[in-house]
């Protein structure tokens, strides 16, 4: 694409966006050899911070192949931020179909027309303690595998630091560095003509993720851990966790519950006892009068 079918409402919008990123953020990017020139092209991005969309969007953008991002319907339909929404060409995503590849209907048909489409694989920003790339969605791999288009791994890491995971202030000082590396594309061609079955879509999903963590353990000078962090995993896990502590929680109250039952007939036993050992000992005494 070129940068004159940018269009007017993506140039406003850098307008506006531009000058506070470069006054907030340095920029290190890599690898804009790596973003198709021409033709419909996928960018699997991880997320790690609120601001990073507009900071990856700066990258992108100087490409000269904006992203058109997957955004809740919703958004679409609310004044400026609709109009814009609409204008700089995201994709709404209609959250209450039923059928997955509908739901990414858009999302193809933007391909199709030689667009490119970002994702964010994980689809929210990520829980792992330590920032790296979780588990993903499989809506990247089934529009990749729909289309049979490029999918480029990309990694960012810096707007985290302005602005850390579900934090509500930015660091603003010492200013930050926006590191992006986008890589070669991921070779999905395995995955091609064949049956779009849950598992193929997560093989061809955690394929994608790998690439993207491949990339970012690149920009951290580091290794990624063994084991993806596993969002639905943990919740199962904590909800296991939370029915385990109950139960013992509910087993100590019942021990508890005895212990108290269990002394309270103890000391009626030894009332009764002392009772009827002082009625005795008055008969006897009463006797030896």
């Amino acid at each position: 694409m070129s940068r004159r079918r940018i269009g007017f409402w993506y140039r406003f919008s850098a307008v506006l966006c531009k000058p506070p990123l470069v006054v907030l953020i340095k920029r290190d990017w890599r690898g804009m050899e790596n973003i198709p020139a021409e033709g419909g092209f996928i960018t699997a991005v991880n997320h790690n911070s609120h601001v990073d969309p507009f900071a990856y969007g700066h990258f992108q953008y100087n490409t000269g192949r904006v992203p058109r991002f997957l955004a809740k319907s919703g958004l679409f339909s609310k004044g400026f931020v609709g109009a814009a929404m609409r204008g700089t060409g995201q994709i709404p995503v209609y959250r209450e179909s039923t059928d997955a590849l509908s739901a990414y209907r858009a999302a193809i048909d933007a391909v199709e027309r030689g667009e490119c489409v970002a994702f964010y694989p994980e689809a929210t920003l990520t829980r792992d303690p330590d920032q790296w790339p979780m588990t993903g969605k499989t809506g990247a791999a089934r529009v990749a595998l729909q289309t049979k288009c490029p999918v480029i791994p990309v990694a960012q890491w810096g707007a985290n630091l302005l602005l850390p995971p579900y934090a509500t202030k930015p660091d603003i000082f010492p200013r930050k560095t926006h590191h992006v590396l986008a890589g070669p594309p991921v070779d999905l061609s395995r995955f091609y003509d064949k049956e779009m079955t849950p598992e193929l879509l997560k093989e061809a999903t955690e394929v994608i993720m790998a690439a993207i963590t491949e990339q970012l353990e690149v920009i951290r000078g580091e290794k990624a851990p063994t084991t993806r962090y596993d969002p639905r995993q943990v919740r199962v896990e904590q909800r296991r966790m939370t029915r385990s502590q109950e139960k013992r929680a509910r087993a100590e109250r019942e021990n508890a519950a005895r212990e108290i039952a269990t002394r309270e007939k103890v000391a009626r036993e030894t009332v009764a006892r002392e009772t009827v050992a002082l009625e005795k000992a008055e008969q006897e005494e009463g006797h030896g009068k």
